[in-house]
């Protein structure tokens, strides 16, 4: 008999760049989560394979947005929808100073260029579980 590989929370983490906190607390919860497949510790262990279906089904974002012209401007839901953050993160980071001033704002909407997304998220604070500590 074969077992097939069976992953705990802290590994899908590890193997997903999330914190613990986030597989154990949201993705768990998710209701096509696949049922454990056993314990190991206190751990229960869930298959790895239904693991890595659902998570790049559900919590991963693909990324054909980011082929889109870096001129094209993007509202906050926009943004949200091509970086895979949630609006209320945005909008938090843009109350707290955060976020660069909009590239344009008509009609009380306020806009940014795809570049000037892709630059802000590459210097914002990634949120990934250091690994030495």
């Amino acid at each position: 008999m074969v077992t097939r590989p069976a992953l705990i929370a802290p590994e899908i983490a590890e193997r997903y760049g999330r914190a613990t906190s986030t597989v154990q607390r949201v993705w768990t919860q998710h209701p096509e989560w696949p049922a454990p497949v056993g314990k190991r510790g206190r751990w229960n262990t869930y298959d790895a394979e239904q693991v890595d279906q659902l998570v790049r089904r559900a919590f991963l974002r693909d990324e054909p947005a980011r082929a889109g012209d870096p001129d094209d401007l993007l509202t906050v839901n926009e943004i949200a929808d091509y970086t895979g953050l949630s609006p209320a993160t945005i909008r938090a980071d843009i109350s707290r100073d955060r976020w660069r001033d909009p590239d344009e704002t008509r009609d009380g909407v306020k806009r940014w260029r795809r570049s000037s997304v892709d630059q802000i998220i590459k210097s914002r604070r990634s949120y990934r579980r250091n690994p030495s500590g």
